[in-house]
């Protein structure tokens, strides 16, 4: 591509004395200057080589009860990264509404079989897998609208809490043994507490909370934290949140950043170096049914999921 300060003055170039407004726009003191530099930084991190494997199988429930942080933004786009770097993923989609399904491309999903079918016991969990086009070691599992109603059907089963980590277990075992373990489940939460999130609690091992840079972020986490004891008390006694990531961060506002440095006082271990910053392209990628990774993986949200995976893998054991 051609240097855009030589349209301007000819003469000047990157080394030139005369400064135009292209130095000035891109300067890193401008704030597209140092959207630019971060992005540089956040490649150089990722290198090309495949991401740390895990020893053995991580699943995590990605889970806010407070809708609209980018939950399952980041649920599609992480388990992406994940896969981008040469991991094996399973993105299961415990979502009614299915756009992390849509997201993944799954055309058919309201006439195809889905977790709803596993959980009422018609299916297993294997037979539903779907690989996904733009990554081949990327899996989902995927859902539609007939979920919302588990809560009814299986509300007098003795086994309603554990139905997905029975199913899920069953899954990774058939996988294994055939040669195709699962290094990373993700487990994309309806944003509620109602009994699909409080399946994902007892299947999975750890939680990743998403949180919006903005006012009340905080807000809902305490049921939350409330919800995810209790199904460590009861049924998970190794669930831990294990990773906070900040979602929707507008580098440009005091007020991004106060929330930020609050939520890194309250979960100081846990809260990602990596940032999700604002971008259309993280908006218009499911429409075209691709993670932004596949859609646009030069944009600043693609380059944030990928770098944000792979800090969550260098934290595998």
């Amino acid at each position: 591509m051609s240097d855009p300060r030589k349209l301007v003055n000819p003469s000047a170039g990157a080394n030139g004395a005369a400064q135009t407004d292209w130095d000035r726009f891109v300067s890193p003191e401008s704030p597209l200057g140092s959207e630019l530099a971060e992005d540089h930084k956040r490649l150089a991190e990722i290198g090309q080589e495949s991401f740390k494997k895990p020893s053995q199988t991580r699943i995590i429930a990605v889970a806010n009860q407070k809708g609209g942080v980018g939950k399952t933004t980041s649920a599609v786009n992480l388990a992406a990264g994940l896969a981008k770097g040469g991991l094996r993923v399973l993105l299961i989609d415990d979502d009614p509404q299915g756009n992390a399904t849509t997201a993944l491309g799954v055309e058919d999903r309201d006439s195809a079989p889905s977790l709803y079918d596993v959980l009422i016991g018609n299916r297993s969990l294997l037979s539903i897998l779907r690989p996904t086009e733009s990554l081949p070691n990327l899996y989902v599992a995927p859902s539609n609208i007939s979920l919302s109603l588990v809560d009814v059907e299986l509300a007098d089963e003795a086994d309603r809490r554990q139905r997905l980590r029975d199913s899920l277990q069953e899954c990774l075992k058939d996988l294994h043994e055939h040669g195709n373990a699962i290094d990373y489940v993700i487990i994309d939460c309806p944003p509620s507490m109602s009994l699909l999130p409080i399946n994902a609690l007892v299947a999975a091992n750890e939680v990743l909370i998403p949180v919006q840079t903005e006012y009340y972020a905080l807000e809902g986490l305490s049921q939350l934290l409330r919800t995810i004891e209790a199904a460590k008390n009861s049924d998970n006694p190794t669930l831990e949140i294990s990773t906070i990531l900040l979602t929707m961060v507008s580098k440009n506002t005091n007020l991004s950043a106060e929330v930020a440095q609050n939520v890194r006082e309250y979960f100081p271990e846990q809260t990602l170096r990596t940032e999700i910053p604002r971008s259309v392209r993280l908006a218009e990628s499911p429409s075209f049914g691709e993670t932004v990774i596949t859609y646009e993986p030069r944009s600043s949200g693609a380059i944030a999921y990928r770098a944000a995976a792979h800090e969550l893998a260098e934290r595998a054991n």
